[in-house]
């Protein structure tokens, strides 16, 4: 059996063919168990050298609020002066995108099936939900929050609002939330005041396409990238190809003045002393321990366990407890400066690496990066996984038979680095990449039309 050992104080090693653990000596019950350095649990019964690890011999070490201590600034500069660049479009509030199609957003769920008529009819892109209406306080506030990201996210050159009428979240009320848009950028259509919404529909859009064709890609240099980074269907390899591959991006692309942004805050449980290290200064650090105290809230409120994690398919693939998948999870994040906190709906506005509140489902997690105004994200998977978001979702296998099998799903393949293949340079391959779609090359999930939205629900529905 062909194995692993990551780190040289790890008491497991790693079988290379399935990605499960297996004791490198004795351990007893009681004791922690090493890997990436860290201690993912602890033993529950004595475990005899070469035996498997996993579930039914090891238990979390998680509990409730844990007291943090800042540990001083973190040093954060722009080194890499090689002028990289990227061809996107200058919209008129000087956000930058990198594609120019127009989208039809939902005010409510009602009309999903007329915005599915319309996009078949005019291929704009429709990204149905449930929601809108029925909602209220916070759940309602998320829903026009991401919506409203959605009709101002500078990935779309043209937007078309599509209303029902008796709404909670009718156009009028909707418009105020808006705030300020451009009118020939962005168009609504409210269907019961129409006695054709499908006619009406398609001039709207192709209106929209007019102005859309009035946007020509420009060179801007890659400090103007935002990069969101997420992990689904993870396996014992994520956390040895993958996600420090991306880590490896991260901190290239920041090193640059480029902006990455990592979400999934119940995966950094059990790692969040290694981001709280790397805050930029004690604010931040404090929003990071408000961060991952109020989210733990957020599972007592509901009274569930905190550590409800990982998933059967995780364990499948090897993961055995959540300070496992966290402290494979977070290395996406590199070692790069950690420069701000952001809530759901708040665009970035800090170069660097920033964390996004919210959870670890695959597609409330890309939706909420979408919603911070990301221009793509890189979604590193081990069992493999079709869904996308609104903007390029380019998944990223953490090993090869993913890679082989699912060619109509995975963009590229970490798995070289299992056989050696020099990281640094892997990563640079990734970075080439990433420009490649930013100028305009469809990631798979775009070819495929797997682009959806799932906004987040913590309330009652009426």
């Amino acid at each position: 059996m062909n194995r692993l050992i990551i780190d040289s104080i790890d008491n497991v090693e790693i079988n290379l063919e399935d990605g499960h653990k297996y004791a490198r000596r004795d351990i007893s019950k009681g004791e922690d168990i090493i890997k990436y350095g860290f201690p993912i649990g602890h033993a529950t019964c004595d475990i005899k050298k070469g035996d498997h690890v996993h579930t039914h011999n090891v238990k979390t070490n998680l509990s409730d609020h844990i007291s943090y201590e800042f540990s001083g600034d973190f040093p954060y500069e722009i080194t890499d002066k090689s002028g990289k660049t990227f061809m996107g479009y200058l919209r008129e509030n000087g956000d930058i995108g990198i594609r120019n199609d127009i989208w039809i957003v939902n005010t409510v769920g009602c009309v999903n099936k007329t915005a599915e008529i319309l996009s078949k009819q005019t291929g704009a892109k429709n990204f149905p939900h449930p929601f809108g209406c029925s909602q209220l306080g916070e759940d309602f506030d998320t829903t026009r929050i991401i919506l409203k990201s959605m009709v101002n996210h500078p990935n779309a050159g043209g937007v078309l609002v599509l209303g029902l009428g008796c709404e909670n979240n009718y156009i009028d009320s909707f418009k105020e939330f808006l705030g300020n848009y451009n009118e020939n950028r962005v168009k609504f259509l409210n269907c019961q005041d129409s006695d054709d919404e499908i006619a009406d529909g398609i001039k709207l859009i192709n209106e929209l396409k007019e102005h859309a064709a009035t946007y020509t890609r420009q060179e801007f240099p890659i400090s103007k990238l935002k990069i969101g980074l997420k992990c689904g269907g993870s396996d014992g390899f994520s956390g040895l190809t993958a996600n420090p591959l991306v880590g490896r991006v991260c901190d290239k692309l920041t090193a640059a003045g480029a902006t990455c942004v990592m979400t999934e805050v119940p995966e950094m449980f059990g790692a969040e002393h290694l981001l709280m290290k790397r805050a930029i200064n004690e604010e931040v650090f404090g929003k990071i321990v408000n961060l991952i105290n109020n989210f733990k809230d957020y599972y007592v409120r509901h009274d569930q366990v905190i550590y409800e994690n990982p998933s059967p398919g995780n364990k499948k693939g090897g993961i055995t407890t959540l300070e496992e998948k966290s402290l494979g999870c977070i290395k996406k994040g590199g070692f790069s400066a950690v420069t701000d906190v952001l809530d759901i709906g708040d665009d970035v506005k800090k170069s660097g690496l920033n964390l996004l509140n919210g959870p670890g489902n695959d597609l409330v997690a890309i939706t909420n990066l979408m919603a911070s105004k990301v221009h793509i994200i890189l979604f590193t998977t081990g069992r493999g996984t079709p869904a996308g978001s609104a903007v390029p979702t380019v998944k990223i296998s953490t090993n090869n038979n993913l890679f082989n099998k699912k060619n109509n799903w995975i963009d590229f393949d970490a798995s070289p680095i299992i056989n050696g293949k020099d990281a640094d340079v892997l990563a640079d391959e990734l970075v080439s990449r990433i420009v490649d779609f930013a100028n305009g090359e469809k990631a798979k999930n775009e070819i495929y039309g797997y682009e959806e939205i799932s906004i987040f629900k913590d309330g009652v529905t009426l």
